[in-house]
């Protein structure tokens, strides 16, 4: 009986774990989304009305797309914190955002040089990949309560 009790136990532990995440993933979703319109909004903008290579406004679009998705998810999307200190929270969600801004530089190169893609199709693939990136290394990294 003791170990049908304990299994019972970890069973609903681990659903309501699952369920807190995709919640999260949710939320996630959501505030990516936002930053996104922020991101593709200003690279757009830069592309097509201030004739600014793609290459150079992916970086400033990305930039201020990470910026949006921090504030969010530190006051919406998560609940559990992995670092008590703010800063180097950022510093690491900044980290994880490079990597992924390298990620969309590559995705948004092949799709255009490549894959003749317009600049808009391939940044659409790489915010797809990107997202996923993003998500799973924060979720990781940032935003799971330390094992004690």
């Amino acid at each position: 009986m003791i170990g049908r009790t304990s299994l019972a136990t970890e069973m609903r532990a681990a659903r309501t774990a699952a369920g807190g995440m995709l919640k999260e993933a949710l939320r996630y979703f959501v505030a990516s989304a936002v930053a996104l319109a922020v991101d593709a909004g200003t690279y757009i903008a830069m592309i097509r009305l201030a004739d600014i290579h793609y290459l150079i406004a992916g970086p400033s679009g990305f930039m201020l797309g990470l910026v949006t998705v921090y504030i969010l998810s530190v006051r919406w999307v998560f609940h559990q914190r992995r670092l008590a200190g703010r800063r180097s929270e950022f510093v690491i969600f900044a980290l994880i955002g490079i990597f992924g801004l390298l990620v969309n530089e590559l995705v948004l190169y092949v799709g255009v040089a490549w894959l003749s893609l317009s600049p808009e199709l391939a940044k659409l693939v790489s915010a797809g990949i990107v997202f996923c990136c993003n998500f799973l290394g924060r979720k990781l990294l940032l935003f799971t309560r330390l094992q004690a």
